[in-house]
């Protein structure tokens, strides 16, 4: 259920003119005259299209990495301390808040970021010149299009704010100039951003679609998502602007649910919402579509978690190969015995013994939740159950030969177990608590969040629309509001209402859950964290709402340590924001460094 396709040639001329933070001595071309190559609206759909796609490659992939990876609940895991997956700890000073302005993976990240805000800029100037006579289009029908492209600027700008925050240029010229940071002072800087978002968004809410039902504008930025993105502005101001705007978000969230921006509902089974054909579930707001050959992020849907023979598990033949590098955080430390297979056999729980609020993913999943069971595909009813992989791993869904591991445990029984630590005594002896950097093989849950299809069913499961937008996050973010207004009975039926779809015995959801006593603070960012796990927004609109990015306690964070260096339990609060990169001050003079860095 595709809006439209990608026009590669179209990206190519366009990223002519893209604007650069970091080579202020690039060639810039000669950009095509807008009046010869728009020539009606389906010349407009193709350059509108091919933002779309460059978004989906910019910001699915690293920006996954920096707001996952740095948080509680997912881990970058090397083996035999960095033997294997080290990747000169490119990913795992994101795990282990050891990034600094030189960093890789900080350096990549910026340069994959302006990209669709450079296209969106040169889009939105060609097409407030033209006159929609001139290529056959209603004067409503072109603002739609400007409408629309301005939210996916100010979406992609939002991504960006979450990052770095007031160190940000602002940048809405097509014009080759270069500018620096939008203040010398981080916090106005910040509200210079802020305002400018809130403002783009309310400016185009108007002239952009509305969904009827139909499904055909959830490939789009249609005017739920538009308002979603200034949902998510109102609800973490405290943190951009140091300004408490639960009030105003609360009534934003009450009018989207009303369906004054569209017609959606929470759908009764969760897996119509990663599915193939996903934009006809009615939670879908905006899903950014995906097609093999045109726009395609397959390497990051399931790919990070699954071992390199994962396709003797689900019965495929894809390109697609498994990277064997992410877990989640584990739920138990490596107290006992040594089991042959990895993991010890009398482990103490994060969750429990120790306490900890934040991590332990798997065991904060109830025992009666639907999700929480081995991933498999039942061929007689399409579908499948599950939504992670754990214990003993064989072929065809559990039913066939073990599959066998590689690395430090090559030819044994694949045997995933929910602590990580070096079982075989491989680099470094096994130790109570260890950080990821210390994962052997079998180490760690895996998470399939999107379904994996055999070849049988005839589907690809790259084909599936990546959900950026759905209902529940609506639902979710009211009942903080309410939450924080100190309505704790309202903010568990709202939660509930989305939930319920997970228990067929209802009476578990009369309890808060595995770790928790009360329908408090930490009960919410803990449904947050189940409700969104994996889906790239764990430290942006959850950990850091709540003060527990730099602040909180989780796995070996106070508890392990590595090459001398310890991991406190609470981290510097520089952390809160990502650095510039020092290769983008050293060519951007006007440029000025987060505080603290």
């Amino acid at each position: 259920m595709k809006y439209i396709k990608c026009r590669w040639l179209l990206a190519m001329i366009m990223s002519c003119s893209l604007f650069s933070c970091t080579n202020l001595d690039e060639e810039v071309f000669d950009r095509v005259d807008a009046g010869i190559y728009y020539q009606d609206e389906t010349s407009v759909q193709g350059a509108v299209a091919a933002i779309y796609s460059k978004a989906a490659y910019s910001y699915l992939e690293y920006f996954w990495y920096l707001q996952e990876f740095s948080a509680d609940q997912v881990a970058w895991r090397s083996w035999n301390g960095g033997l294997w997956g080290w990747d000169e700890a490119l990913k795992f000073a994101l795990s282990s808040h050891t990034w600094t302005s030189e960093s890789t993976i900080i350096r990549q990240t910026w340069e994959n970021a302006w990209t669709t805000i450079g296209l969106c800029n040169t889009l939105i100037t060609d097409l407030q010149a033209i006159s929609p006579v001139s290529i056959r289009m209603t004067e409503d029908a072109l603002n739609s299009y400007i409408a629309e492209v301005r939210t996916l600027r100010a979406w992609a700008y939002y991504n960006i704010f979450e990052i770095w925050g007031g160190a940000l240029p602002l940048n809405i010229s097509s014009g080759a100039e270069i500018p620096g940071s939008a203040d010398t002072d981080f916090d106005k800087g910040c509200k210079i951003i802020y305002d400018f978002i809130g403002r783009e968004l309310d400016e185009s809410v108007t002239d952009l679609m509305k969904e009827d039902g139909s499904g055909k504008t959830r490939n789009r930025m249609n005017q739920a998502a538009n308002r979603m993105i200034k949902m998510r502005l109102l609800l973490n101001s405290e943190v951009f602007i140091k300004q408490n705007s639960y009030s105003e978000c609360a009534t934003l969230c009450q009018n989207i649910l009303n369906g004054d921006y569209g017609t959606y509902g929470i759908a009764d089974d969760y897996r119509d919402i990663y599915s193939i054909d996903n934009v006809e579930c009615p939670e879908v707001v905006m899903a950014l579509a995906m097609e093999v050959g045109q726009v395609n992020t397959g390497w990051m849907r399931n790919m990070p978690f699954m071992p390199y023979n994962c396709w003797d598990y689900f019965g495929g033949t894809y390109s697609q190969s498994g990277w064997n590098c992410v877990c989640l955080a584990p739920s138990w430390d490596n107290s006992g015995n040594v089991q042959p297979y990895g993991g010890t056999d009398n482990p103490k729980s994060f969750l429990t013994d120790y306490g900890d609020k934040l991590g332990a993913v798997y065991e904060r999943f109830h025992d009666k939740d639907i999700r929480k069971q081995n991933y498999v595909y039942n061929e007689t009813t399409g579908n499948y159950q599950g939504i992670f992989l754990k214990g003993a791993i064989k072929a065809n869904y559990g039913k066939g030969a073990a599959l066998k591991a590689d690395a430090d445990r090559d030819g044994q029984d694949l045997v995933y177990v929910d602590q990580v630590g070096t079982f075989l005594n491989l680099g470094r002896n096994l130790e109570t608590v260890m950080s990821p950097r210390w994962g052997e093989t079998n180490s760690g849950v895996r998470l399939v969040r999107y379904p994996v299809y055999p070849e049988s069913a005839g589907i690809d499961f790259q084909n599936i629309d990546e959900v950026e937008f759905r209902l529940s996050e609506v639902v979710y973010t009211l009942a903080e509001c309410k939450m924080r207004a100190g309505d704790a009975e309202g903010a568990k039926e709202l939660v509930y209402k989305v939930k319920t779809r997970y228990f067929t015995d209802k009476s578990a959801l009369e309890q808060p859950g595995p770790g928790f006593a009360s329908f408090d603070m930490d009960w919410m960012l803990s449904e947050w964290g189940l409700e969104f796990l994996g889906e790239g927004r764990r430290r942006r609109t959850d950990l850091r709402r709540f003060d527990k990015f730099t602040q909180g306690q989780w796995w070996f964070f106070g508890r392990a340590t590595d090459d001398g260096l310890s991991y406190p339990a609470k981290r510097d609060r520089k952390y809160e924001w990502y650095p510039l990169p020092q290769s983008a001050l050293m060519v951007n003079p006007g440029l000025v460094q987060n505080p603290n860095y």
